[in-house]
């Protein structure tokens, strides 16, 4: 009998084993709740194209100060905060650090293939004194939910050709250029705050991909400061950018676009726009190389068109 007990209690004990080296989320809690008090742990602990499936990091409410690196070889992962406003990754690097450069400066810098983040701000402190990425993405079927973005110059790094990364119900906040890089990235339901007069985005789209940032249903808000801000200029000639179904508030200059002081962008740069309201959202004023897209022209640009590929992504469907 006592032998049958003591079976009985180890099955039990090794079911329990089991299922939590098995278990597909981490927990991570600052107060040492979780599994681990810090997020970099966490990522690290995760394996290396884990045949699995997805795995999901859970983060308490907290301010995490950590420069995060989810490397290439991590893929399937799930970040998600518990609080989109008091779950906080935050870190102060800036150009001028050092000779740093503008792109070691993330606070985050994502890399890995189909990613989810959710639910959390991504944060550079750093005060505005140059460039200062908060989110440095070049992973591909990347997905951005409930999230901030908060920074400065250069808040959003989307920053490898041919990725694709998806944003939806995201604040992002920034004075300059604040939206840059090569990759394929749709906005969905967005508001995009403009701190200081100066460009929104600074697309770098290669002259081979079609699609560069299409921003649908989103609101551009300024701060009352600001009458003077561009929605973009090309940081290479063939820059793609179309605002569709969005509020441009006053604030937004007249002519929309600027050149980055090449007229020879002009005869590149693809910059669109479509059934914007608001008072900025005119263009009788529009300098004469943005193209204004009719309601045929415009449903060319859905989610599933500017992400299919060749392997059909679309990341509605995935929640």
């Amino acid at each position: 009998m006592k032998k049958t007990i003591y079976l009985f209690f180890l099955l039990c004990f090794s079911l329990t084993l089991f299922a939590s080296e098995d278990s597909r989320t981490i927990v991570v809690d600052r107060n040492g709740t979780g599994h681990f008090r810090n997020i970099q742990q966490a990522i690290d602990s995760v394996r290396a194209f884990d045949p699995k499936g997805e795995i999901t990091i859970f983060v308490k409410k907290g301010v995490y100060k950590e420069k995060l690196i989810l490397h290439s070889y991590l893929t399937n992962v799930k970040l998600v905060g518990e609080d989109r406003d008091k779950t906080i990754i935050n870190y102060d690097d800036h150009a001028n650090i050092n000779k740093m450069g503008t792109f070691r400066t993330y606070s985050f810098l994502l890399s890995g293939n189909d990613i989810t983040v959710e639910n959390l701000t991504i944060e550079n402190s750093a005060a505005p004194m140059g460039q200062a990425v908060a989110l440095f993405v070049e992973g591909d079927r990347v997905i951005f939910r409930n999230c901030r973005f908060l920074g400065n110059q250069d808040t959003i790094y989307a920053g490898r050709e041919n990725m694709r990364q998806y944003f939806e119900n995201c604040y992002i906040e920034g004075t300059t250029d604040f939206i840059f890089g090569p990759s394929t990235c749709w906005f969905e339901n967005c508001v995009i705050y403009c701190k200081s007069n100066s460009y929104i985005t600074a697309a770098s789209t290669p002259e081979n991909i079609k699609y560069g940032y299409i921003f649908n249903n989103c609101k551009i808000e300024v701060a009352p400061e600001v009458k003077n801000m561009y929605l973009g200029r090309p940081w290479r000639a063939y820059a793609m950018t179309l605002f569709m179904n969005c509020y441009l508030p006053k604030g937004i200059k007249a002519e929309g676009w600027h050149n980055w002081s090449n007229a020879e962008n002009e005869k590149t740069a693809r910059y669109m726009e479509y059934n914007n309201t608001g008072e900025g959202a005119s263009t009788s004023g529009r300098v004469n190389w943005v193209k204004i897209l009719n309601r045929q022209q415009a449903a060319e640009y859905t989610v599933e068109n500017v992400f299919k590929g060749c392997d059909g992504w679309n990341p509605v469907t995935k929640k």
